[in-house]
């Protein structure tokens, strides 16, 4: 049996527990997803590795999943345009079901290999996209489907599991195991397995940012400001990266729209939006660079 489905040892009474203990041990029980993560940093960092200069040369991100993974999936690549300004067409995701399954199940989805293969195939994968493959199990038919689908035309595929020895993470070129173990609700694995699938996304898709030169220092610089809220936050992290006050980070943001990259080089470098731009275009957007 695999782990993530074994009933758990601990707190077999759970239901009668008075109410500050159940939450007590729901939450302590969630502390164990973290440590499984730290064990597999060397697989997540040669995750990145390995993604980094497929995405630069071009290449899209793929997330794969059924269930809570497939959401999972969903919750990562549509936060990365607000965040780094990455394009949605690079960020895609395929969820068993269809997406009408992000909020109402859909019954046998994730048993259906050659829907997987198939949904995949449907996006022409090339070699330099990257194919995040999440199933708590490591088993999921759907995930194994588009596996193989990436494998025959060479993408990069990075799988992520609760269960060491799967198909999913032997199969996959870079298997990422986060083994946390039963669940404190047996067989839940919306639990501790979802708490570590989601930190194990934000890691790797916030690293690959960071390689693409999206963060300056640990600011996030690429950010999509849509709204008034992430204007503001614009203004404040000109103002950070650049010690210059409201009114001068208000005023280059404006001749920008609102771009904090080109607004830190044109305030750094007393160059016009045009001139910042360029500089950052030449040195694919590393500010570093463009400053030298």
């Amino acid at each position: 049996m695999l782990k993530t489905e074994t009933p758990s040892t601990q707190h077999t009474q759970l239901d009668l527990y008075p109410v500050e203990d159940l939450v007590g041990a729901l939450i302590d029980d969630q502390a164990q997803a973290l440590r499984a993560v730290q064990v597999a940093s060397g697989s997540i960092s040669a995750a990145v590795s390995a993604m980094a200069p497929r995405i630069a040369a071009g290449g899209r991100l793929i997330y794969v999943g059924a269930g809570t993974s497939g959401r999972l999936g969903i919750l990562d690549s549509v936060e990365l345009y607000p965040t780094f300004s990455w394009p949605h067409e690079r960020a895609i995701a395929l969820l068993a079901g269809g997406l009408g399954a992000m909020f109402e199940a859909v019954e046998g989805a994730e048993d259906d290999r050659n829907k997987g293969a198939s949904d995949l195939r449907l996006l022409y994968p090339t070699y330099n996209d990257v194919i995040l493959l999440i199933a708590a199990s490591g088993t999921t038919p759907y995930v194994l489907g588009a596996m193989q689908a990436a494998r025959m035309v060479g993408s990069l595929t990075v799988g992520i599991a609760n269960n060491a020895g799967t198909p999913l993470l032997s199969g996959s070129d870079i298997g990422i195991c986060v083994d946390t173990g039963p669940e404190v609700i047996s067989g839940s694995t919306r639990l501790k397995a979802g708490t570590a699938q989601k930190i194990v996304l934000n890691t790797l898709s916030s690293a690959l940012m960071v390689r693409l030169h999206k963060v300056y220092g640990n600011l996030m610089v690429d950010l999509h400001a849509t709204n008034a809220k992430l204007k503001e936050r614009a203004v404040r992290l000109t103002m950070h990266a650049t010690g210059a006050d409201t009114n001068a980070a208000l005023g280059v943001l404006e001749q920008c729209q609102y771009q904090v990259k080109v607004a830190i080089v044109m305030l750094l470098k007393k160059q016009t939006a045009a001139e910042a731009q360029a500089q950052l275009d030449l040195h694919t957007g590393n500010i570093r660079s463009a400053l030298k």
